[in-house]
Parts: structure tokens; C-alpha cells; sequence
């Protein structure tokens, strides 16, 4: 498919507002997506993070929303920042359109005063956009009704139920019409959402745009083995050598605060981003590294889906995430929309385990991942050393006789028993 203008049942004026954007070629998820969901059909489908799949569901959603103005459409999110992403398009393109459709934004982290203001105003919003635990609380409050919702989304679903937002799902979906039509978008499809849809999607259309586990091509990725004392001493090095704007993937809250404190003392515009603080400060950070005020993001897995931010240039994983396919969303945050972009992933002798999980998951016929770099001596002055079981005493990440912590997930207290898929052996 060449361009938007090829999509039958698509109306002139929102091919009209992509143009106007200069989106005129669709990506491969949005070319196979969207005309089936203007046909009405329910939807599973999975691709790549980076690869378009929020305007595969926006447009179907306001050419379904003109047709009948009694309509509703509810769009959910795992994070405040998904959701908010979604709504810049949305509000992006009514404006283009001068569509009086009116949406609201549910998320945690806001007033919720402001929230029941937009609720109450007449006529109400055809679109809501929030947060699985937001709009659950305005269910409860009875601020919120769904009975006239004909369109839903889910967006990245694996990430809501790693997340622990399965029990909230259910009791949204059973508050929703039985009549309706359901998208339900995700960068993997592991077994609990294929469950999830058949219970809540009818005669589903199945679409996968490339492998699920793999990153795109654009990406270049680098390891670099160090020692847990030169970590941080190898992140100076690597920031002083590299050029643009970066992330850096921590594994807790503290951890972000902590190093983005010792990058600006370094004379590095750095700034962290995590769980713990208020949307509107997420929000200012946010502006303020895509405007380009900071080069360097610190950030928890709150960033790791989401965050749209075209000139990232380098990712770097300063601690290996909790699963491997977390993996893939992380680095997806560089080489967006076709450009380029490096993945550098500090390896310690205690990550080997969950670094061979990693390469197990994107190259399932090698056994061992190929070192790129060393942190000490080169390959020619002394063989290569493999972190494997069999020299180094075995450390089981997925024991199921202790909980695992895990510091990256949204609206959490720090302590976090989290239900994500652990690391194979």
C-alpha cells in the first residue's frame, strides 16, 4: 500500500490531516490494521514498538465516532505516559479536522477534580483515554459511564497485565456493552493475552507485522562486559565518546535520582524520570528532554514504552531489565520512524544469566551471545571469557522460593512483587 489515499472507507479529511503532517505512506501495521477495522471486525494484532500502532487505532476510532454521535470509544493504557501519547494524537488530528468531538484524559498522578470537571460538562466526551486504575476509581465513583462505549482498545496489553492490571481489566470489560468492537494492540503476544482475547474478542482478526522479538534493523547493539565497581566509571567513558541525545536504563527509582544527581555534577544535562514522580514533573521532564533542555534521560522501565522521542540516538541499558522482552521495548526508544540509532548494554559477571536469556529470546539458534566489546583486554591478548553456569555459580533469577523485586512498574509502591515473566534457564 503506497499511501493512506488507498485505504478505502477512509474519509478525505483525515487523509487530508495526515498529509497536511506529512504522513502520507502507512506503516506495514497500520496498512494491514486499519482496513479491517473500518470493516468492524475485532482485532489481535502485534508489532515491533516504534512501528505506528497508535494511528492504526485512532483513525478507525473517529471514522467509526462521525458516523454515530451517540458513540463512545474508551482507550486503555498501562501508563500515563501511553495514554497521554495517545491522546496527543488524538487531539492533534480533531484539530486538523475541526471535529467537535470533545475526549478526556483519566490518569493517575492528575487532580482528579479536573477529571469529574471534564466528566460533568455537557455534552460529554465521545473519548476516553486513561489508565486501567484511574478509570476503574471513576467507575466506583460512578463519575464514569461506559454503556454507550462501541469501540475499545487495548493498548499494549502484555505490558497492563505484566503490570498486574488483569483484575482491573475484567472489571472494566464486564462494565462495557457485549455489543461492540474491541482492538487489542501488543508489542508480544504471550499466552495470558491470547486467553484474555478469546474471552473478550469475538472472531478476532490475527495480524503480526515482524518478529515479535526481534528489534528493528536500524539498531545497532553493542555489549560491553564491565565489573559492578566500573560501571559507572564506563558510563562516563562511553557519554564522552558518543554524540546526541541518550537514555539510560536503570533498574530502581533511587538508582535514576542517584546517577542523573552524579551525571550533572559530571557537567552532563541529565534528568531522571520514574514512578514516583508527579505527572506534571513526568510531563515537564519529558518536554524538557524533547525540546532538548537535557541530552540524557535516567530513566525506570516507566520509560521503556511510550516515550516518543524521535532524536534519541543511543540507549544504554546500565542494568539488564527484568524480562527479556523488555528488552526490545527499551531499545526501541532509539531508531524510530526508519532513522538510526546504537543499543549499548553494560554486562556484569552476576547478568549473565539474564543477558543469555536476552540473546536466547532474539537469536533462538545460538547458544551464547557474541561479545562486541571488552571492558579490560581485547580478545587477541587473552581468549574470551563466557559467564556460563558452568564456571560461575548459578544464580536463579525466576526462583519461585523468593519474590523477585521489581522497581520499574507504574502507580507501584517501591516494593513490588510484580507477576513478570521471569528469566528462562
Amino acid at each position: 500500500m503506497k499511501s493512506f489515499k488507498e485505504i478505502i472507507g477512509l474519509p478525505t479529511s483525515l487523509v487530508g490531516a495526515l498529509e497536511s503532517q506529512s504522513i502520507v505512506v502507512p506503516t506495514p501495521i497500520q496498512a494491514q490494521t486499519i482496513p479491517l477495522a473500518l470493516e468492524g471486525k475485532d482485532l489481535l494484532a502485534s508489532a515491533q514498538t516504534g512501528t505506528g500502532k497508535t494511528l492504526a487505532f485512532v483513525l478507525p476510532m473517529l471514522v467509526q465516532l462521525s458516523k454515530d454521535p451517540k458513540a463512545c470509544s474508551l482507550i486503555l493504557a498501562p501508563t500515563r505516559e501511553l495514554a497521554e501519547q495517545a491522546s496527543r494524537t488524538i487531539k492533534q488530528l480533531l484539530v486538523l479536522i475541526q471535529s467537535p468531538i470533545r475526549f478526556a484524559l483519566l490518569i493517575g498522578g492528575e487532580p482528579i477534580m479536573r477529571q469529574l470537571q471534564q466528566l460533568r460538562t455537557r455534552p460529554g466526551p465521545s473519548i476516553i483515554v486513561g489508565t486501567p486504575g484511574r478509570i476503574l476509581d471513576h467507575l466506583e465513583r460512578k463519575s464514569l459511564s461506559l454503556a454507550n462505549t462501541t469501540f475499545l482498545v487495548l493498548d499494549e496489553t502484555d505490558r497492563m497485565l505484566d503490570m498486574g492490571f488483569g483484575i482491573q481489566l475484567d472489571a472494566i470489560l464486564k462494565r462495557l456493552p457485549e455489543k461492540r468492537q474491541t482492538l487489542m494492540f501488543s508489542a508480544t503476544i504471550p499466552g495470558p493475552i491470547g486467553r484474555l482475547a478469546n474471552h473478550y474478542l469475538t472472531n478476532p482478526e490475527r495480524v503480526a507485522v515482524g518478529p515479535e522479538s526481534t528489534p528493528t534493523a536500524t539498531i545497532t547493539q553493542e555489549v560491553l562486559q564491565v565489573s559492578g565497581a566500573r560501571k559507572y566509571e564506563a558510563l562516563l567513558e562511553q557519554l564522552g565518546h558518543r554524540e546526541g541525545s541518550v537514555i539510560i536504563f536503570v533498574k530502581t527509582k533511587i538508582d535514576a535520582d542517584e546517577i542523573a544527581e552524579r551525571l550533572c555534577e559530571a557537567h552532563h544535562d541529565a534528568v531522571a524520570i520514574h514512578g514516583d514522580l508527579r505527572q506534571h514533573t513526568r510531563q515537564r521532564v519529558l518536554n524538557d528532554f524533547r525540546k532538548g533542555k537535557y541530552r540524557i534521560l535516567v530513566a525506570t522501565d516507566v520509560a521503556a514504552r511510550g516515550l516518543d522521542v524521535p532524536h534519541i540516538q543511543h540507549v544504554i541499558n546500565y542494568d539488564l531489565p527484568q524480562s527479556p522482552e523488555e528488552y526490545i521495548h527499551r531499545i526501541g526508544r532509539t531508531g524510530r520512524a526508519g532513522a538510526t540509532g546504537c543499543a549499548l548494554s553494560f554486562i556484569t559477571p552476576q547478568d549473565s544469566r539474564k543477558w543469555s536469556a536476552i540473546d536466547r529470546m532474539m537469536n533462538p539458534q545460538k547458544t551464547v551471545a557474541r561479545t562486541t566489546q571488552s571492558e579490560h583486554r581485547s580478545s587477541e591478548s587473552r581468549p574470551r571469557r563466557e559467564f556460563s553456569s558452568e564456571n560461575r555459580p548459578r544464580r536463579d533469577f525466576g526462583s519461585e522460593s523468593r519474590p523477585r523485586r521489581d522497581f520499574g512498574s507504574e502507580s507501584k509502591p517501591r516494593r513490588d512483587f510484580s507477576s513478570r515473566k521471569p528469566y528462562s534457564r
